[in-house]
């Protein structure tokens, strides 16, 4: 049923606990440089935490020279501080005690250049207020919505305007732009250059209005994994995708022009037989994302003709062939089609070379 030459498998995969997340240091190690080459320049390339959450995998894309990163909650930012990142954007919008666990980043990691996300008045003159009583000055990225819907405020005059009152508020230094385009999935690469051009005009024709003005040049951190071959070849933009460095299923099918590995695998075991032809495996929803369809949460790698029928939150069934037979005990090996939320769902990961674990590396990231 499967290959013992198989890149994923693991030698000693009875002494692996599951359901459990393995890694690839190499895969790992490949998609960094690929990415770096995409990009041309390691200076324009700030990626997303999210994805992993890890110090060890942090470190890793230091090793090669990556020195900005982007991340979405207070943990992720603390483990960028924790590993000496020099530029950290946390890309959410502060409210509530948010704004002081922020602060208290700031204050924590002085070697750490950190910055945030505002896409309202109101939400900069709050900001303002607690920089002010703190005594430090919060440098800031005015959100854009690309057409997304979710944060962000459209690139044209109240934009300007919000840039002009970020200016102008003691206690916030305006450092750039920042825009996430998540909706932009389209197969064709083209179609999607093509959107993100349009997208791109009205915040140029912003760029040229606060350059007549007399602004300096602004920091632009556009898009994610999806738009980052159009994004590389905007000299003036920091790109940030994060899914690259372990990549998965789902974008692999999605984006074929992008050529990074699958570098994180599922490892489940069957843990008892309900009948002839039905199996059923520790992989329930806690063990993988399961926000999309029960078809297209996973991807069997070493078994051909299994179709899951029901899962819940440890368990998971699925149908297989008449001419296949299993038994309690054996390990199968699946990628997850969404690695992000994947990751989240685990304390550890288990790094795999030339098919032996040699390192357990903690997802340090995984609390808010």
């Amino acid at each position: 049923m499967k290959s013992s030459e198989a890149w994923y498998t693991v030698v000693s995969e009875q002494a692996i606990d599951s359901p459990a997340l393995l890694v690839f240091p190499l895969r790992i190690r490949q998609n960094i440089q690929l990415a770096i080459q995409m990009v041309g320049d390691v200076d324009r390339l700030r990626p997303h935490v999210k994805t992993h959450k890890s110090k060890t995998l942090t470190r890793l894309q230091q090793a090669a020279g990556i020195h900005k990163f982007k991340c979405a909650t207070i943990a992720e930012a603390a483990m960028l501080g924790e590993c000496n990142a020099a530029d950290v954007l946390l890309a959410y919008p502060l409210q509530g005690p948010k704004i002081s666990r922020f602060i208290e980043l700031i204050a924590r990691f002085p070697e750490t250049r950190f910055s945030t996300l505002i896409d309202a008045a109101a939400s900069a003159t709050e900001l303002a207020r607690a920089a002010l009583q703190a005594a430090i000055s919060i440098e800031i990225f005015v959100d854009l919505d690309l057409g997304m819907g979710r944060t962000g405020i459209k690139p044209g005059d109240e934009a300007l305007a919000l840039v002009h009152s970020v200016s102008n508020l003691e206690g916030l230094s305006f450092r750039g732009f920042h825009g996430y385009d998540g909706h932009v999935r389209d197969a064709d690469l083209i179609t999607r250059k093509d959107r993100c051009d349009a997208a791109f005009q009205p915040v140029a024709t912003m760029l040229a209005t606060l350059k007549e003005q007399g602004f300096a040049q602004p920091t632009l951190v556009m898009g994610g994994s999806p738009t980052f071959p159009v994004y590389a070849d905007y000299p003036a933009v920091e790109c940030s995708p994060g899914t690259f460095v372990l990549w998965d299923k789902g974008y692999a099918a999605a984006f074929p022009e992008q050529k990074f590995l699958p570098a994180a695998v599922l490892l489940t075991r069957v843990i008892s037989i309900p009948s002839k032809d039905h199996i059923c495996l520790d992989l329930g929803y806690k063990a993988v994302a399961s926000e999309n369809s029960l078809e297209n949460r996973f991807a069997f790698l070493d078994a051909s003709g299994l179709s899951p029928v029901g899962q819940s939150e440890e368990h998971l069934v699925v149908r297989h062939p008449e001419n296949l037979s299993y038994k309690v005990g054996d390990v199968l090996y699946a990628l997850p089609v969404h690695v992000c939320p994947t990751v989240a769902l685990y304390d550890k990961l288990y790094a795999i070379e030339d098919a032996v674990h040699t390192a357990t590396w903690q997802v340090d990231a995984r609390g808010r």
